[in-house]
C-alpha cells in the first residue's frame, strides 16, 4: 500500500533525530564531562589558582562551560521537538554548532602541539569535519517545511 511522504513529515523526522542526538549528546555531557573537557577553549576558562591571569570571556570554570553547554543542548533538543518553536531551536542549534567550531580547532590545535598526543590528534582530527554536517542539518531545519511532495514511498 502506497503512502505519501511529505515534506513536513520528513521535517518532522529531522527534528526528532536531531533531538535525539541532542539529548543523547547532552546527557554525555553529565555522565562524561571529560569527553568535552578539551574541546572548551582556555580563554573561555576562569583560572582560580592565580597561575594565569583571567581574560574578559573567562566566567566559568571548565566543568562549569561543559555543564552550561549540556543543559542548551537539552533546551534545544526540547525546542526542535515543539513545531512552534522548532524553526527558533533550529536557528540556536545552527548557531550553537557554529560556536562549538572554535572550540573544536582549539582542540585540534592543542592536539597536536609538542603536548599532545596520538590518541587526542586521531580523536580531534575526526571530530572536527562532524561539525560541518551538523551545522547544515541544524540550517535545514530552519526552513519552513512544504506542505506536500509528490513522493511516494512504497512497503
Amino acid at each position: 500500500m502506497p503512502f505519501s511522504w511529505s515534506g513536513r513529515t520528513t521535517q518532522t523526522l529531522s527534528a526528532a533525530a536531531m533531538s535525539a542526538l541532542l539529548l543523547a549528546s547532552a546527557a554525555k555531557h553529565f555522565r562524561e564531562p571529560e569527553f568535552f573537557d578539551q574541546v572548551v577553549p582556555d580563554f573561555l576558562c576562569r583560572d582560580d589558582s592565580g597561575a594565569r591571569p583571567n581574560g574578559p570571556l573567562a566566567v566559568l570554570s571548565r566543568e562549569e562551560w561543559v555543564a552550561v553547554s549540556g543543559l542548551l543542548e537539552a533546551a534545544a533538543a526540547v525546542g526542535l521537538l515543539v513545531p512552534a518553536t522548532r524553526r527558533a531551536a533550529a536557528g540556536c542549534v545552527t548557531a550553537m554548532f557554529t560556536v562549538f567550531l572554535t572550540g573544536h580547532i582549539d582542540a585540534l590545535r592543542r592536539a597536536y602541539s609538542p603536548d599532545g598526543t596520538p590518541r587526542q590528534r586521531r580523536a580531534h582530527s575526526l571530530r572536527l569535519p562532524f561539525q560541518a554536517p551538523l551545522i547544515l542539518w541544524g540550517w535545514s531545519l530552519t526552513k519552513r517545511s512544504p506542505q506536500t511532495s509528490g513522493a511516494r514511498l512504497r512497503p
